[in-house]
């Protein structure tokens, strides 16, 4: 009696996109706003920032706990600000610093949304 092969299952490389994948441009614009938070400095400011009262600082305020020169500092806060995670206001010589509220949660938001649902509900380390 001949023998019948069965059919090799497809591999799993080419199963079908069925999600929504970030585009190029998305990619592009997420990872300049990422590369802005890609710092120890610039976390710290945010934190720094948001733990002042009234959620704002000026760069006086902000090199000594830093450690950081106020050229320094004034940089990080530039990028910070360009990036939308901070609004900057300007009295008299003195600039103030403020979060802007939802600018973390959208960029967590943003990503969240291109991850795999399975990645995601199949967590069980109590993370989302």
């Amino acid at each position: 009696m001949p023998r019948t092969l069965l059919p090799l299952a497809a591999p799993g490389c080419c199963t079908p996109v069925t999600g929504t994948p970030v585009t190029a441009d998305e990619a592009e614009g997420l990872a300049r706003t990422l590369k802005a938070l890609a710092d120890p400095a610039r976390l710290r400011l945010l934190s720094l920032i948001a733990a002042h009262d009234g959620g704002e600082a000026c760069v006086c305020d902000l090199t000594e706990p830093l450690g950081l020169s106020q050229p320094t500092v004034s940089h990080h806060l530039k990028v910070l600000t360009d990036a939308g995670f901070l609004t900057r206001d300007k009295r008299g010589a003195w600039a103030y610093y403020a979060l802007v509220p939802s600018a973390v949660a959208d960029v967590t938001d943003h990503v969240l949304a291109h991850l795999p649902t399975a990645t995601a509900a199949g967590r069980t380390d109590g993370h989302r």
